[in-house]
């Protein structure tokens, strides 16, 4: 008896090509998905929001970023944002976010604030702790920190004196009005004009031990003179009534005088502090 063949099935082939449309079809809708999507407002920079900037703009801040409104949000990247943002002088630290859907999240961290400064043109800027200036845009001369005078563009004091400035709370320089360079064989030495009427000649670098105790000098030199004066706060603190015009227009450190004095500024006499002599 002759072997019969059963006939070929078709399902198994039909079966195979139906599942290679649907992924066809998957794809195809995957690919459309994908279109609309990155060309929706869901792929791109929707919102910036910029915090932590009390005198910087945000507008100087955004363009600083460059990054814009409908910017791609994937192709943003939150580390380069932060490097373009801390070339700006007043930054002294930044921190981008980004947050799905199309969110940037800008905060900044500014120096601190050290004194203003009266340029060559009458205007005033604010100092910062780095040296750096911002342009004030107001015509009255802020009085919470001192007004630095007669300091010029790119003297390495002056950002030194801004260092030792910003380190100081602002009750503490609320006395003084006014620092002018008045250098000798010390480049750092510095005048200081207080608003009770004072001249103080100290050093940069001794800021840090003397303005804490301003109160206590002036106060103290006041209830022994009577009067305000020139104090010398140096290595040695001496100070000389204004009654004594001489000493007092000419800047000149009062010379040792036989009574000798406590070494405090409360004491109007004499001895020879660092830094004494002619301006």
């Amino acid at each position: 008896m002759a072997a019969t063949i059963p006939p070929l099935k078709q399902g198994a082939k039909k079966r195979r090509g139906s599942r290679r449309l649907l992924y066809l079809l998957i794809v195809f809708f995957i690919i459309i998905f994908a279109v609309l999507f990155f060309q929706s407002s869901f792929s791109k920079i929707t919102d910036i929001e910029i915090s932590g900037n009390q005198y910087v703009e945000a507008s100087q801040i955004g363009q600083a970023a460059a990054v814009d409104k409908g910017d791609s949000y994937f192709t943003v990247d939150a580390k380069k944002v932060e490097n373009r943002l801390k070339a700006l002088k007043t930054v002294e630290a930044v921190k981008v976010r980004k947050s799905f859907p199309g969110k940037l999240t800008i905060t900044v961290k500014e120096f601190p604030k050290a004194a203003y400064r009266l340029l060559d043109d009458g205007s005033i800027a604010l100092m910062f702790a780095d040296g750096s200036s911002y342009p004030l845009k107001t015509d009255s001369t802020p009085v919470d920190r001192p007004l630095l005078t007669g300091w010029t563009d790119g003297d390495p004091m002056l950002k030194t004196l801004c260092v030792e400035l910003a380190r100081l709370q602002d009750a503490l320089l609320s006395d003084i009005s006014e620092i002018k360079p008045y250098p000798n064989v010390f480049t750092d030495r510095i005048k200081l004009y207080t608003r009770s009427r004072f001249e103080i000649i100290t050093r940069i670098s001794l800021l840090k031990d003397k303005i804490p105790n301003l109160t206590y000098y002036t106060n103290g030199f006041k209830e022994k003179n009577g009067t305000t004066g020139v104090l010398w706060l140096l290595e040695q603190d001496r100070g000389v009534p204004y009654t004594d015009r001489e000493a007092a227009e000419e800047g000149n450190e009062p010379a040792q005088s036989s009574g000798g004095t406590t070494g405090t500024a409360a004491n109007s006499g004499s001895g020879t502090a660092e830094g004494g002599g002619n301006p």
